[in-house]
């Protein structure tokens, strides 16, 4: 029991370090969108995002809602001109099979509305729990963790969890995390994941939460 309480408290000083350092300044697209959050454009950078670069989405979204903004939009879109606008973020030609066939499901299925329930969105054909949490998260406020490949990779590295994918990581964090701290853990561990506790070599001179990590699996760092 004690260690338990040790290593709680250990979490909770990490948490309000990072989101000291990391919450008030994001620079990701989602966390822009939620001083405006619109549901399908979150859905739809979600979507695009997948094996892209943060800037590339940015970019390309930002293209994309300039022309279709909306399912109906999405579906008039010709599909070689959808491929084209996405190409950059790379497996384009089935993201725009997925942004079709996701466009068309709202449409047909939810009036035309991003459902706010996961059970909902997960139903949507495309639509996994990390990209369903991120919508409820982002568009609808919920309290959810959305765990992608830095919110897996960060807290197993520190040690909070020892998982093997997404989905059980986001499991074992819902136990060991106050649910205050759900709705921004995703934003907070990205830009973290992205600056300092990056996959290969990371730079742990520097890390600010350095004096609680395990390092486990770090073979070299900076």
């Amino acid at each position: 029991m004690c260690d338990r309480i040790y290593i709680m408290k250990d979490i909770i000083k990490i948490l309000k370090i990072l989101s000291q350092k990391y919450n008030s300044h994001d620079k990701t697209t989602l966390n822009r969108m939620r001083k405006e959050p619109n549901a399908f454009e979150i859905l739809i950078s979600c979507l695009l995002s997948l094996r892209a670069k943060d800037e590339t989405t940015e970019k390309i979204s930002k293209e994309l809602f300039k022309i279709a903004n909306t399912p109906e939009k999405i579906l008039k879109l010709p599909v070689k001109k959808l491929e084209k606008i996405i190409f950059s973020t790379g497996h384009y030609r089935k993201k725009a099979k997925v942004l079709k066939s996701v466009s068309k499901e709202i449409l047909e299925k939810f009036d035309d509305k991003v459902p706010k329930t996961r059970e909902e969105l997960i139903s949507i054909k495309g639509v996994g729990p990390k990209t369903a949490n991120i919508v409820l998260a982002f568009a609808f406020g919920k309290s959810v963790i959305p765990v992608d490949t830095h919110c897996h990779r960060v807290p197993n590295r520190i040690g909070w969890v020892k998982t093997k994918t997404p989905e059980q990581t986001e499991q074992e964090l819902m136990k060991i995390i106050q649910k205050k701290y759900w709705r921004d853990f995703n934003a907070v561990f990205v830009q973290f994941g992205r600056e300092i506790c990056v996959p290969i070599s990371p730079f742990c001179s520097k890390c600010p939460i350095k004096d609680y990590c395990k390092r486990i699996g770090v073979e070299k760092s900076r």
